[in-house]
């Protein structure tokens, strides 16, 4: 049972009426839909799904495009990074797929989308065509407002699409990866300079944890403010690590962490991690949870 996953992200989290948009194109393929949602403060919609691999490819196809007609990046404002309306699209190997499959799926997606939409596009993570492009927030620095004058530099030729802008569009970034964990954490203060001293520190590009992204950012509708990372690996750099860094980074400052929150699905395998540290039980993984046992093995056919 080969199984391939997508988690696009679209430009717009303030409209519901774009759900339903979404949800009209993914109820015409055979794909399991397991996130679909809005985040006002970042003015951004997070979609995951999975599936064979094949009408993975197409449903994301159909998606993308009915995204590419309804967002105009000229009006779009909100406190995440972006570069395009269809800002992300990654694609993840579940099971029965290499990362090589994923790779060649990423590149086959992103140059007929290019075609299809007249958008720049650049490959990341495992599917980039260099070093520097590998890292997200390195193709996306700049963001949707500094895109036009990026394109013109030598460094950032296109991977595929034209190399000029799309006013409304933008840019998209296509890839291939692991599983990431959007984990956000909290703060009981409304300082932002501490949520954004607490990223520098927890973050690999600044010296912090290997296989964590992070920044700081006020939440609006609380009047606090939070760490929010991106954990690449969890494997290397588990969920409770990155967490326990930013609580004593935190105390330095005389700030509690208030609560948490995941954006999106996780990896059982990453929350027996979790399970396993708090709990203090040595060995502890997800096999010792009664529900591991009811899903598909390999081999098997899903009922």
């Amino acid at each position: 049972m080969r199984i391939l996953q997508c988690v696009p992200n679209f430009s717009e989290g303030r409209d519901p009426r774009f759900l339903d948009e979404l949800r009209a194109v993914l109820e015409r393929y055979p794909v399991r839909v397991l996130d679909l949602s809005l985040d006002p403060d970042h003015n951004r919609a997070d979609c995951t799904f999975l599936g064979a691999p094949e009408p993975v490819e197409e449903c994301a196809a159909d998606l993308t495009a009915r995204a590419v007609e309804l967002i105009d990046m000229r009006r779009h404002t909100g406190s995440h990074p972006r570069m395009g309306a269809v800002d992300v699209v990654p694609f993840v190997p579940i099971r029965g797929l290499t990362m090589d499959d994923a790779v060649e799926i990423a590149r086959r997606f992103g140059r007929g989308f290019a075609e299809r939409h007249g958008i720049p596009v650049f490959f990341y993570e495992e599917a980039c065509t260099s070093e520097g492009r590998r890292n997200l927030a390195d193709v996306r620095r700049g963001e949707y407002e500094g895109m036009a004058a990026k394109l013109h530099e030598p460094e950032w030729e296109v991977d595929a699409g034209p190399q000029e802008l799309n006013e409304r569009s933008g840019v998209t970034a296509v890839g291939a990866r692991m599983p990431l964990i959007a984990f956000n954490v909290n703060l009981a203060t409304g300082d932002l300079a501490v949520a954004k001293a607490i990223a520098t520190a927890v973050r690999h590009s600044s010296g912090g944890l290997r296989y964590v992204k992070a920044m700081g950012l006020e939440v609006a509708e609380t009047g606090l403010v939070q760490v929010s990372m991106n954990l690449v690996d969890h494997r290397r750099t588990p969920i409770h690590r990155a967490l326990e860094l930013v609580r004593l980074e935190a105390a330095r400052y005389g700030v509690a962490v208030r609560e948490c929150e995941l954006v999106g699905l996780v990896p059982l395998e990453a929350l027996g991690d979790v399970a396993g540290y708090y709990l203090q039980i040595p060995g502890f993984d997800e096999s010792k949870v009664i529900e591991y046992h009811l899903l598909p093995g390999d081999g098997e056919e899903e009922t």
